[in-house]
């Protein structure tokens, strides 16, 4: 993909919206399921804390020379997310907008956009310029899996845009089919296949394996998929 990466002004907007509807949360809406299986709103405030906060001590480690991963290991990334998540609401609130304020400096002071930063210890690395487009899709997507008044059909243009395009290359080695969108037809792998036709929220909604195909129509059965996983160099 040659998308141009964003810039920071996009990931703040987007980070100026998730915390407004997080701070309309309160205590039992919080502890309420998010839209993701086995997540309640929480553990998704939690999980998006806590990715500001590793990706804030990786941007410091590659700018002091001294390189860090995002997250120590799987399990601790796991283990991260539900000890925040067990936080009362108005902590769990300062925690998330200390954490995002952290991530804002760091990013401001970044190393060079080359300079390579790894999610775990020998794990998928990306490059610092690539983190910023990360951190976008993190906040936009998980703020719609909070299940609250914020939706795919809410995300900017831009940001629809480039999500359309990312998940549409992510399923190239999935099942063949025509996607008929508004602006025009678009194939995934061979284009053989049924044609499924929405607008192009509703399908990236569903291409993120999100939705289970509401507001699409198709020809034939909707093509099932696999959980959505990044094929598209982070680079």
């Amino acid at each position: 993909m040659d998308d141009p990466q964003p810039d920071l002004t996009e990931v703040y907007d987007a980070t100026t919206r998730y915390l407004r509807t997080l701070d309309g949360l309160t205590s039992e809406s919080l502890a309420e399921p998010s839209l993701l299986p086995g997540w309640s709103r929480a553990h998704v405030v939690a999980h998006l804390a806590r990715h500001a906060l590793g990706f804030t001590r990786a941007l410091d480690g590659a700018r002091r020379s001294a390189p860090v991963p995002v997250y120590d290991s799987p399990e601790a990334r796991e283990a991260g997310i539900e000890e925040t998540a067990a936080l009362p609401a108005d902590d769990l609130r300062e925690f998330s907008l200390d954490a995002c304020g952290r991530w804002r400096d760091a990013a401001e002071h970044a190393p060079d956009p080359d300079a390579v930063l790894e999610l775990f210890p020998g794990g998928r690395r990306l490059t610092a310029a690539a983190s910023v487009g990360m951190r976008l899709f993190e906040v936009e997507i998980h703020h719609a899996d909070l299940g609250c008044d914020y939706g795919p059909g809410d995300w900017p243009d831009a940001f629809l845009d480039r999500a359309f395009n990312t998940v549409v290359d992510d399923r190239q080695d999935g099942p063949s089919m025509m996607l008929r969108t508004p602006d025009g037809d678009v194939l995934i792998g061979s284009g053989y296949g049924p044609a499924v036709t929405g607008s192009r929220a509703d399908l990236t909604w569903w291409l993120l394996g999100r939705g289970e195909g509401r507001g699409l129509t198709t020809d034939g059965e909707l093509p099932t998929l696999g959980p959505w996983t990044r094929r598209t160099p982070a680079t």
